[in-house]
Order: C-alpha cells, then sequence, then structure tokens
C-alpha cells in the first residue's frame, strides 16, 4: 500500500543535514552497518534501533536543558 502523503519529513528542514550525520553517529555506536543510499540488507530490527537510539538520545538532551532552565517547551 502506497502513502503518497509521507510523514518523513523534518519538521524544520535546515536541522536535515545535522540529523543525517547524527543517524550514522548512532548507526556506528550500535554497530549498524548502515551505509549511503540503500540499506535493505539490514533488518527491521537494527533500523528500529538506530530510530529508537536516536529519540531516547533527543530525549535526554531536551530533559537536560529544561533542567537547567535553557529553553525547551515552556518557551513555545
Amino acid at each position: 500500500m502506497s502513502n503518497t502523503n509521507s510523514s518523513n519529513t523534518a519538521a524544520v528542514p535546515e536541522a536535515k543535514s545535522a540529523l543525517n550525520r547524527f543517524k550514522y553517529e548512532v548507526a556506528n555506536e550500535l554497530g549498524v552497518p548502515l551505509t549511503d543510499g540503500y540499506n535493505g540488507n539490514l533488518t527491521s530490527k537494527q533500523n528500529g534501533s538506530v530510530g529508537g537510539y536516536m529519540v531516547k538520545k533527543m530525549i535526554e538532551a531536551q530533559e537536560r536543558q529544561m533542567s537547567q532552565g535553557q529553553g525547551g517547551m515552556s518557551q513555545m
């Protein structure tokens, strides 16, 4: 089933290259052999671990910022 309304777009397009670098850093930390281009040889578990760990690290960073009073959702 094809979805023409992709949700795979960055909320902040200027952050796309930084997020891409972050993805490769996380994959390297986890030992997932992520490469440029097609990664169909990777399992769902491997790909999911990269995305899940990215989210975990982003949440931790945001929590640190919020606890130090450096912005976050309270300034929205």
